[in-house]
């Protein structure tokens, strides 16, 4: 098995057991969201991605977002670490950068 293959088994594991600790998921659910945010930062390397998730209030979002290097605005350091269990992307709508608990996401569409 290939090192990048096993990185990115090793991160969706990872992934999965973070929900099934902090958001009661079965391995089942689990599973299914960790290979959803893999496939969607990976697609959004590539392109322009149209995916929803839910808010924390509840609401169900439309996001089109990428993390296109060409697309990316000059960014400044902040200071901040990241925030785990949070999917940043570039939203492409709102020409700014946005983020989304990874536990929340619904789906991916393909354009």
């Amino acid at each position: 098995m290939s090192n990048e293959r096993k990185s990115i088994l090793k991160s969706v594991f990872a992934l999965a057991w973070q929900f099934i600790k902090r958001n009661g998921f079965t391995r089942s659910q689990a599973l299914k969201t960790a290979w959803a945010n893999i496939k969607l930062k990976a697609a959004m390397h590539k392109r322009i991605v149209k995916f929803y998730y839910q808010k924390v209030s509840g609401e169900i979002r439309e996001a089109y977002g990428t993390l296109q290097e060409n697309l990316l605005p000059p960014t400044i350091g902040t200071g901040r670490k990241r925030a785990d269990g949070l999917f940043t992307y570039f939203d492409t709508e709102k020409g700014e950068y946005r983020c989304f608990k990874s536990a929340n996401l619904i789906s991916v569409v393909t354009l």
